[in-house]
């Protein structure tokens, strides 16, 4: 067992350096410590974080991949297309020294390592439709296990289910939680603005 607790792991993450530059057009928010914690830890539980390889799939800062990694993973990708917020991560994982980490720069469709679990936080599609789905198909290649977290929406729940579902993944509904969402572009009217997101876990039907 991880001598991590759950709430120690939020903590370290909800401290990492954030984004100092986002880019709306690739809807770059950074992944809430709690909410990453918890997705982070029912993974652990389930026994798809230690000794795994694990691709964290749009990683930008890192949260998501580092945690992976202090909960024990065997190696961690994390995939990023922004070379500017691949920086930020690599310092995020050098403060940590933290070694089984390695960035990649490029366009997740592009990633073809094996891995046994994919963990994500894909763009929510608020500004281009379907951002989403190249991580979702992506991710359905692993043919593992899959934990991805998304808006609480009827409309992208149906999507995201049904998506999964005609590529032959069972799917888990493990948890709605308040996603926090600092102002940082022009159109965010509040300082601090909150979401309900649901974190999946998608399972390859055939997978044994």
């Amino acid at each position: 067992m991880s001598s991590l607790k759950k709430k120690q792991l939020a903590k370290i993450l909800s401290n990492l350096e954030c984004f100092d530059n986002p880019k709306v057009e690739l809807e770059q928010y950074t992944t809430p410590g709690d909410v990453a914690a918890e997705l982070l830890w029912i993974a652990y539980i389930n026994g798809d974080i230690a000794g795994k390889i694990i691709a964290d799939l749009g990683t930008g800062t890192g949260v998501l991949a580092i945690g992976a990694s202090l909960l024990g993973a065997d190696f961690v990708y994390g995939i990023d297309r922004d070379d500017e917020v691949l920086d930020i991560a690599k310092r995020n994982i050098k403060n940590l020294n933290l070694e089984n980490i390695t960035l990649i720069h490029g366009d997740v469709s592009f990633f073809s390592h094996k891995v046994d679990t994919v963990i994500m936080n894909p763009p929510f599609g608020c500004q281009n439709r379907n951002a989403d789905r190249p991580f979702l198909e992506k991710a359905c290649e692993s043919e593992g296990v899959i934990y991805s977290i998304h808006p609480n929406v009827e409309e992208v729940r149906g999507f995201v289910e049904m998506f999964l579902k005609k590529k032959g993944f069972g799917f888990y509904l493990l948890k709605t939680m308040s996603f926090e969402i600092p102002r940082q572009f022009y159109f965010h009217k509040k300082k601090l603005g909150r979401i309900e997101v649901c974190i999946y876990r998608f399972e390859k039907l055939d997978r044994y």
